[in-house]
């Protein structure tokens, strides 16, 4: 079963807001690739603040979405001249596109990542 998670203070809400700013910087780095960068920092910056709660999955969520998009769009980039590298990109976007969308309806529903 699903648990959905109430928000009972005013840090929590504060924190439900910080994390759908990463979502959304995650979400702009499509357009303009720093944002990207910008999330990671405060992802780690702030990981603290959400240690023990329910959106500490989602942190766990956007960083691990940060690195391995990263690896694998490394991985696109170098194999680009054989040609393989561009379907490792187009892969690694719609990866990419899913795990934002996904982590931020479940952040909208108040649900943490991974309970299902």
């Amino acid at each position: 079963m699903t648990e959905i998670t109430t928000l009972d203070n005013d840090r929590d809400k504060a924190n439900k807001t910080l994390t759908t700013l990463i979502y959304a910087l995650y979400a702009a780095s499509l357009l303009i690739g720093l944002t990207s960068l910008v999330a990671i920092v405060m992802n780690y910056v702030k990981r603290g603040d959400v240690a023990g709660t329910w959106l500490e999955s989602h942190f766990r969520w956007q960083i691990r979405t940060f690195w391995f998009g990263l690896l694998w769009s490394v991985v696109g980039v170098i194999t680009v001249a054989i040609a393989v590298g561009w379907l490792v990109l187009l892969a690694t976007l719609v990866w990419f596109i899913y795990r934002i969308v996904k982590g931020w309806l479940r952040l909208n529903d108040n649900k943490p990542m991974y309970a299902d």
